[in-house]
């Protein structure tokens, strides 16, 4: 049987792996970077310059995920990026392997467990529910179905103090051509049980402290899950002599990040009440301002960071009256260009997430000081003293 590798763009580096050998067996070109759990194995390789995970499985189901993996490419959906599927495995005595699944290796990302690994505390278990229910709920606003919803099966990157989710497994996921509340409720009940189950086992490794109650978490993920939706798509009722409520609420939802497609507006027969509800399209209202603006592309809460940063810096420049795209460049030249400059080779963090805790610190240097610190000294401070004592989130070694 001949090895058929089925890629987009396909790496020739791709045919230095040793197909012949069950993926367990594997030492050459796997690098040290953390894998979270999976009923197949997994490996995490480095034939050339990029870095992939390859998953073994039966071939129509690596076939079947890598496609779903495409469409929610497509759609701009949160999700690790198909590489291709490898099939005609065979090892040395003419058996046939598994058919191998490959996708790309999501910089400065990280498995939940890792996460704890690494100094994560209980405090921060709430913002990891809060980025799984945001990337549940852009799923679904999709009209994906998700079948598996797990911390397991989701990977965690910093973003301005809290995180952003990715999703990792799509084999039981479908795109539906419109999503039912029962599928939403089944997806939230499988989040709800899987999350109970895996807090528990973080608490019996020790990993997680006792304290933390996980009946808690999973009823604060239905709730936040519930009051994200409900804001996203509920309709509302409203007097036409409220008709400000109508920006009011467009304004929320740019807030939480979403952008508005549509609103169906609706008045009753009389014309004394109006009915709206909005069609939300899409989550990166900060990201893609930022990225109008500087050609910076970052997660969206660190881009309403710097977009905030940029405000300030026009305030204290009093560059008010100067058009947007002028500031932005001033405050790329005069602060970001510089702050990245700074940022040693083998950085620890990505550097949007480095800028935002530069201004975390010198919030901090400022209240102690009892004065306003310069932004380049506090960058400065951060570096020297910071900086060194992260655990390094791009090359986090194993837990194995």
């Amino acid at each position: 049987m001949a090895l058929r590798i089925v890629a987009g763009r396909p790496d020739p580096a791709l045919l230095g792996l040793p197909w012949h050998l069950p993926l367990e067996e594997w030492t050459e070109h796997v690098v040290p970077l953390p894998r979270g759990l999976s009923r197949h194995v997994v490996r995490i390789v480095r034939p050339g310059t990029n870095t992939y995970a390859v998953k073994e499985t039966v071939e129509e189901i690596a076939f079947r995920e890598h496609r779903m993996l495409r469409d929610l490419q497509r759609l701009g959906l949160p999700a690790v990026l198909p590489q291709g599927v490898v099939t005609g495995r065979v090892d040395e005595h003419g058996e046939e392997l598994p058919a191998a699944l490959l996708t790309q290796h999501l910089q400065f990302s990280l498995p939940y467990r890792s996460l704890f690994a690494h100094g994560l505390t209980a405090d921060n278990v709430p913002s990891l529910v809060d980025a799984m229910v945001v990337l549940l709920v852009r799923l679904h606003l999709a009209d994906f179905y998700w079948g598996d919803v797990s911390l397991s099966n989701v990977l965690f990157r910093r973003s301005a103090g809290g995180f952003a989710a990715y999703l990792v497994d799509a084999e039981t996921g479908e795109l539906k051509p419109s999503l039912s509340d029962q599928l939403r409720e089944h997806d939230l009940t499988v989040a709800t049980e899987n999350v109970f189950a895996e807090l528990l086992d973080l608490q019996a490794s020790q990993s997680l402290n006792y304290e933390v109650q996980a009946h808690e978490i999973v009823e604060l993920l239905r709730d936040r899950y519930d009051a994200l939706w409900s804001e996203l798509t509920a309709a509302e009722e409203f007097s036409t002599t409220e008709m400000w409520r109508i920006e009011r609420r467009v304004e929320r939802l740019n807030d939480l990040g979403f952008d508005v497609d549509e609103l169906d507006i609706v008045t009753d027969w009389d014309g004394d009440r109006v009915r709206i509800q909005p069609k939300v399209v899409e989550l990166g209202h900060h990201r893609r301002e930022l990225q109008a603006l500087t050609g910076i592309d970052v997660e969206d809460a660190q881009a309403r960071r710097m977009l905030n940063d940029i405000a300030s810096f026009a305030a204290y420049w009093d560059l008010g009256r100067e058009d947007r795209s002028l500031v932005a460049a001033k405050w790329l030249n005069q602060t970001y260009e510089p702050v990245l400059a700074m940022i040693p080779t083998d950085r620890k963090l990505e550097p949007a997430e480095i800028f935002h805790e530069i201004l975390e610190h010198r919030w901090y240097l400022s209240e102690n000081a009892g004065h306003e610190v310069d932004f380049l000294e506090a960058a400065r401070s951060y570096m020297d003293t910071v900086l060194p004592a992260k655990p390094d989130e791009k090359v986090a070694g194993d837990e194995d």
